[in-house]
């Protein structure tokens, strides 16, 4: 079992733009062209931060989006968040909040023989950083787009990380 952070993001590091949305990334093409369908065939349990989950529902998943559509994931998701947010029926989504290692180890053992994917933050989520305080090693996927700044992104793709822009 690893822990995965898998993203895409512009070659200078930012995964949103300044409205804080990934639509920019839907311009690349078809998502069945890429490593991703592979990659979920090996992910057993999801963890997300709360800004994450509320972007999905808001523009994909969730009653008010344009076109809601069914969540796209039949393994566990957990959502660290300290606030309540609205859930969505039919999907297996656990809020929780606190220290990260015991919500770690239930992820793990929901796996089987799979692998935990650390969703990458549309805005302000600091996934990534709080799975590194695991005590082991993160193993990151990042697919770059050939553009920079995700369409004048305000979002680094990791907290506190910064790229040369010129």
């Amino acid at each position: 079992m690893k822990t995965q952070y898998y993203t895409a993001s512009s070659l200078d590091g930012f995964i949103a733009d300044p409205q804080h949305s990934l639509d920019w990334l839907f311009q690349f093409g078809d998502v069945e062209a890429t490593s991703y369908p592979a990659f979920m065939r090996e992910v057993g349990a999801i963890a997300m931060g709360s800004t994450t989950y509320e972007w999905i529902l808001k523009h994909h998943f969730g009653p008010d989006a344009d076109r809601p559509q069914p969540w796209p994931y039949q393994q566990p998701t957990w959502v660290f968040t300290s606030r309540t947010l609205p859930e969505l029926p039919g999907a297996d989504i656990r809020f929780v909040r606190g220290d990260v290692r015991p919500v770690h180890e239930q992820m793990a053992a929901a796996t089987g023989d799979r692998n935990v994917w650390v969703v990458a933050a549309a805005s302000g989520d600091h996934d990534a950083s709080a799975a590194t305080r695991l005590g082991h090693a993160l193993r990151q996927r990042v697919r770059g787009a050939p553009l920079r700044g995700a369409a004048s992104a305000t979002e680094p793709l990791i907290s506190g990380l910064r790229w040369p822009t010129s």
